[in-house]
């Protein structure tokens, strides 16, 4: 009889069982309800390279937000469409949870007026921020002028809350995209409502480039944010997400079943999803999977990624980026030294520094420290050699 496939690759799917992020939702837990209790709280920045998990995570916090009855939104920030028109919608959302408290009426045209102003300075069609007018005509930046009515909207909306009792927590996945004037005031307006100790705070999700970026973004970002890094699974963890989703319709692994697993995907979550649910399909009606049917998976493993998890991503680069990033591949090892890069497409460095900041901005690549980089993608190197092989051989 075949038995359903428990293993569920995908962005963002919730796994069936989600192996050690245990200590990270145990803290997130801990700031959200003391948030509730009135104890201001950091903000988190959950970082960390593509398919670890993030977005899961993001998602599993929200399923506690709303045991404790917490207003919440999520937003995925895209990297061509305008993140203050959709933290609009959900200031909207939140005011209309807030105000059918009685309490929290009085409050409602408040918000309402700040997010009114809000609004006005950002133009959608055209992906801009508008100036403003101070005293005597004297012209305000449009950095000045968002990050000011940004902070209103938390604000006002921190007053209501704490009006009705209520606590708002914000949901910000892929927040790498966002633009440097949007991060200055996003920051601004979160270092705000907590020195008034209101009850907003936000969990947000990123590639490893944001920790950097908020640090430039605004000196005191160490201060307000807590940022936890999310990697690759211990072996034991790893294990058990290999084993559990199994365990549950009578299917065992082999210990070298499980290393082998563990051997291929290096822990990652997402290439857990994928090899286990491939090797589950490939021996379906079996109660024992050993090392033998995993090894005979591996190649259907690793075509599955090449034309889904890494092709995507590949088909998105321009023929300079794709030899830049190949450029880092035959450096020999990584994070490589873009100095390296330059040697090997025999140029300056000076030449290639515009293709490693759309890289950079695309989400490609990040840098570990000064003048290193690295994939974002886990194993990417690898599929970029296959590439090369394949190339070779026609």
């Amino acid at each position: 009889m075949r038995k359903t496939n428990p293993y569920t690759p995908g962005a963002g799917f919730m796994p069936a069982y989600l192996a050690g992020r245990e200590k990270l939702l145990e803290n997130a837990e801990k700031y959200l309800l003391s948030l509730q209790q009135r104890y201001p709280q950091r903000s988190v920045v959950y970082y960390g390279l593509r398919g670890v998990g993030k977005t899961v995570l993001l998602n599993r916090i929200e399923e506690i937000a709303e045991k404790y009855d917490i207003i919440y939104d999520h937003i995925e920030v895209k990297e061509k469409s305008g993140f203050i028109g959709q933290l609009t919608k959900t200031s909207l959302k939140f005011l209309r949870q807030i105000s059918i408290k009685e309490k929290a009426k009085d409050f409602g045209s408040k918000v309402m007026m700040a997010i009114k102003s809000l609004s006005l300075t950002y133009d959608p069609q055209e992906g801009s921020f508008s100036a403003g007018m101070g005293e005597f005509g004297t012209l305000i930046k449009p950095e000045d002028v968002l990050a000011d009515n940004l902070t209103d909207v938390f604000l006002s909306l921190g007053y209501a809350a704490e009006k009705s009792g209520d606590t708002i927590c914000l949901f910000v996945d892929e927040i790498q995209y966002l633009k440097r004037m949007e991060l200055e005031a996003l920051v601004n307006a979160i270092h705000r409502v907590n020195q008034k100790r209101l009850p907003i705070m936000m969990f947000a999700a990123g590639l490893p480039k944001i920790f950097k970026e908020l640090g430039e973004a605004k000196s005191y970002s160490e201060r307000l944010f807590w940022f936890e890094e999310v990697g690759a699974l211990s072996e034991e963890a790893a294990s058990l997400a290999i084993r559990e989703p199994a365990r549950e319709q009578g299917v065992a692994y082999s210990e070298r079943a499980v290393r082998r697993i563990v051997d291929v995907t290096k822990g990652y979550p997402h290439f857990i999803q994928e090899y286990c649910k491939i090797i589950w399909d490939n021996c379906n009606e079996r109660n024992m999977i050993d090392d033998k049917q995993v090894l005979d998976s591996e190649k259907d493993f690793y075509a599955s990624l090449d034309n889904g998890f890494f092709r995507v991503r590949y088909e998105l680069c321009t023929a300079k980026e794709i030899a830049f990033m190949t450029a880092m591949v035959n450096c020999g090892a990584l994070p490589c030294n873009i100095s390296d890069v330059a040697k090997i497409m025999k140029c300056k460095v000076s030449a290639i520094s515009p293709v490693r900041a759309q890289l950079i901005r695309k989400g490609m690549i990040y840098a570990t420290r000064h003048g290193e980089i690295d994939f974002t993608v886990p194993q990417f190197d690898n599929f970029l050699r296959r590439i090369q092989r394949q190339e070779a051989i026609s």
